[in-house]
């Protein structure tokens, strides 16, 4: 029996061990870190598939699955899009729409990624916020230098840090999205919004000529 208690104690020594090593990498990983690691990631992986982008576009949608959105706090940016039409749905309805929203942020990532051709980036340094609030501006260098600030917020559920919201010279798309969307849903509602949202989001990633 003392054998066995042993033998359990063990495991549970080394499994907090191993939970406690993970941890401390999440946590050492910032938004600057987190930032220019998914930099270095796709902008690799767009170099090292830019011949079969070419022939199909929608290759970015996967790129942007992949490197992207799992850092993407969709839930949250989806809730502050919605605004004060939140309270007013079901539960239900909003997993529907951040799903959808989901499905948005995909397709306009990898629409906006068409306009990368090699440029150099610049990541700056995080600029902190409390403890759970940071944005990161990032410069893609060219003729007319474009400025791109992610905002992250630190999750309460796992503690790891998420994008929820991507400003383009100053320009938010959650502020746009939700002054954009807000007329749907005072007129016809949550749901259909969420069938807009999923049409925009079908449609096809185009590289212009």
């Amino acid at each position: 029996m003392k054998i066995q208690f042993k033998q359990w104690l063990s495991k549970i020594i080394v499994i907090s061990t191993a939970l406690f090593a993970v941890q401390s990498v999440m946590a050492a990983d910032g938004p600057y870190e987190l930032t220019q690691k998914t930099a270095d990631k796709l902008f690799a992986d767009l170099k090292a598939n830019s011949a079969q982008i070419k022939s199909n576009p929608n290759m970015l949608k996967s790129i942007v699955r992949q490197d992207l959105m799992s850092y993407v706090h969709v839930n949250y940016a989806g809730s502050l899009v919605l605004g004060q039409y939140f309270k007013s749905t079901t539960p239900e309805q909003r997993e529907k729409f951040f799903a959808a929203f989901d499905k948005f942020i995909e397709q306009s990532y990898a629409q906006a990624l068409t306009l990368y051709n090699g440029q150099e980036i610049q990541v700056q340094p995080a600029q902190l916020n409390g403890d759970s609030q940071a944005s990161v501006r990032v410069k893609l260098i060219q003729s007319q230098p474009v400025n791109l600030t992610f905002q992250w917020r630190k999750n309460s559920k796992s503690g790891q840090w998420q994008v929820y919201d991507m400003a383009a010279e100053g320009v938010s798309m959650v502020e746009t999205k939700k002054q954009e969307w807000s007329n749907i849903l005072r007129k016809d509602g949550i749901d259909a919004l969420t069938a807009q949202v999923l049409k925009a989001a079908a449609v096809p990633v185009t590289i212009k000529k």
